[in-house]
């Protein structure tokens, strides 16, 4: 298996946090490989993150370019996206 080349790699925004993402890549795998595990909190404030990996369970949904309710596992990262991650998150420990 080769590496990328590096003009495949570009930036995703993700509550303003520039992200590196690859073609092919989901916007879940790219937080994945950028060491964020947790992408939502319940109301009871139990972290959740990619679950499934395949659009079944919902536990990955963010909002893309202003569109609320994206499932990370599924969705393409394209280049310069603005993904935000609901209200109230923010990285704790283990989530770097």
């Amino acid at each position: 298996m080769s590496l990328p080349d590096e003009d495949q790699v570009f930036n995703i925004a993700v509550d303003g946090q520039l992200i590196p993402a690859r073609h092919g890549q989901t916007i879940a795998a790219a937080l994945m490989a950028a060491g964020r595990r947790v992408f939502r909190r319940t109301q009871s404030g139990a972290p959740r993150g990619l679950f499934c990996g395949m659009g079944v369970c919902f536990e990955c949904l963010v909002t893309v370019d202003g569109v609320a309710g994206q499932r990370a596992c599924i969705t393409p990262a394209r280049p310069g996206m603005q993904i935000h991650l609901p209200p109230g998150e923010e990285k704790v420990d283990g989530d770097d």
